[in-house]
């Protein structure tokens, strides 16, 4: 049973540029500290987006998982991965694997699919030497500062995921699908409004369409809530992007972003909406034995480029149904 600590008598260091900082006292014992202060946490996460606990010396993945379990309503199991993850313990997992001198542009977790988590929970276990924040951005000012136009265009069109797997680069449709049984896999795209076809090669390409601005479930706030500039070919470094372009084609990317209708979104909007992003990040480097909880539809996170060894454990948590809280787009591709 969680406590009702106020929140108010929590320390939370609210600093221009940096998420809201709470210096935690544990005594050594993180699961009883995260069950006594579940409330509050949770109470500032609705009040500020996230929080970046500090001061648990969170120790191993067994403790990691002890406290996500009792911070969060559920952890969920990844299904339509894009990268590649080790599982620590179920509903625990790492980082995902990205070329760490690339960032993993801002984002809201799973906003592609029709089940996505309310909140995610990230530890620290071992700090990089340089860079490497998951930072954050509050969803409804990047809405409000977006041009007015561009998201009045995206939340009544949506927007166009396509995906092409392979056993080549990203995460196979057997990681993503989590089977390889392909009469599985097509029962979860029709049963997700996801669009597929077998390639020659064994490979399989998707389509969905999803809603890039969502009310959020509490508040009813208007967020923008999306995958779009990340998922999008502009995002992908241009080296990296000519490689594959060169190897599978332009119509053959790992991932592709396009307008609900299925216009191309032009490199100027992805520059548009990630310099809208990085004018409201905010970014603290992380320390070993750090926590933080982001609430995922009204913040997006990012991880920056790094150096050294980087060990951050995450758990995707409290799923929520679109569909359940903000009224979606045709989600069928077309």
């Amino acid at each position: 049973m969680s406590s009702s600590f106020p929140a108010s008598l929590l320390n939370v260091e609210l600093r221009p540029g940096k998420p809201p900082i709470l210096q935690a006292e544990a005594s050594g014992d993180a699961p009883s500290w995260a069950t006594e202060h579940r409330d509050a946490l949770r109470t500032v996460v609705a009040e500020h987006g996230s929080v970046l606990v500090r001061g648990l010396g969170l120790r191993d993945s067994t403790e990691i998982g002890a406290v996500f379990t009792r911070l969060a309503t559920g952890l969920m199991t990844e299904k339509e991965a894009f990268a590649s993850r080790q599982t620590y313990s179920e509903g625990v997992y790492s980082s995902s694997k990205w070329p760490s001198n690339q960032p993993m542009c801002m984002h809201h977790e799973l906003s592609y699919t029709l089940e996505f988590p309310g909140l995610m929970v990230f530890a620290c276990l071992r700090a990089p030497t340089d860079g490497g924040a998951t930072a954050v951005a509050d969803s409804p000012t990047v809405l409000d500062a977006l041009p007015i136009e561009l998201t009045e265009r995206f939340e009544r069109e949506g927007w166009l995921l396509t995906r092409n797997y392979n056993d080549e680069i990203g995460a196979s449709f057997a990681e993503a699908f989590g089977t390889e049984d392909r009469g599985s896999v097509e029962r979860y795209c029709r049963a997700n409004a996801i669009e597929f076809h077998w390639q020659p090669d064994g490979g399989l390409r998707t389509q969905q369409r999803r809603s890039a601005v969502v009310r959020h479930p509490a508040t009813g706030q208007r967020c923008w809530f999306n995958q779009i500039a990340f998922l999008n070919e502009w995002t992908i470094d241009p080296e990296v992007r000519e490689f594959l372009v060169d190897v599978y084609g332009a119509d053959g990317l790992p991932f592709n972003t396009r307008f609900g209708n299925g216009d191309p979104i032009g490199e100027d909007v992805v520059q548009l909406i990630n310099g809208v992003y990085e004018a409201n990040t905010a970014r603290e480097p992380w320390q070993a034995g750090d926590l933080m909880l982001v609430d995922n539809i009204r913040t997006a996170h990012s991880r920056e480029p790094f150096e050294g060894p980087r060990e951050v454990l995450v758990a995707m948590a409290d799923a929520v149904r679109l569909g359940d809280f903000s009224p979606p787009v045709e989600v069928a591709a077309r």
